[in-house]
């Protein structure tokens, strides 16, 4: 099966309903242009360590939560950036990736937290545990389109 980006999603600000797009700017050291964090204005901006470029979360992890738990999440309602089909995310954390011809390094699980069960329903945080995405830094930037592959490439 061929690792592909299904989805990308962008937030204005922290707590904006997300809003689809085809393509994405990722710039290196800052994330995706028209993104809360881009600017720093994520509710986790603070968070002290890497991972704030950009999220990406498994088609197949959310279409796990609404069969398993019967919540039903749309691709704009968990709150990543990318939505990938076919990639275990979380064996890319230690690891470069790429997106298209966008460079990235897995820095941590993104792990699910109450806020994104205020945003959407509860039982969420449960039903996503330890496959509610991944946290990236964009090491190379450019340009991430849905549709692209997203392939391993290198650990670090």
């Amino acid at each position: 099966m061929t690792s592909v980006v299904e989805a990308i999603h962008v937030a204005p600000e922290a707590e904006a309903e997300m809003e689809a797009c085809g393509s994405v700017e990722a710039v290196a050291g800052a994330g995706l242009r028209g993104d809360r964090y881009f600017d720093a204005g994520g509710t986790f901006s603070d968070v002290p360590g890497g991972g704030h470029d950009l999220t990406l979360a498994e088609a197949e992890a959310i279409e796990a939560v609404e069969r398993e738990a019967g919540i039903s999440l749309g691709f704009d309602e968990h709150r990543r950036n990318v939505t990938t089909r076919g990639v275990a995310l979380n064996h890319l954390v230690g690891r470069r990736f790429r997106v298209g011809d966008v460079v990235c390094e897995g820095v941590r699980l993104c792990e699910p937290c109450s806020h994104l069960e205020n945003l959407t329903e509860d039982g969420v945080g449960d039903a996503l545990v330890h496959r509610g995405g991944l946290r990236a830094d964009v090491v190379e930037g450019g340009e991430i389109r849905v549709g692209d592959d997203v392939e391993s490439i290198e650990t670090v």
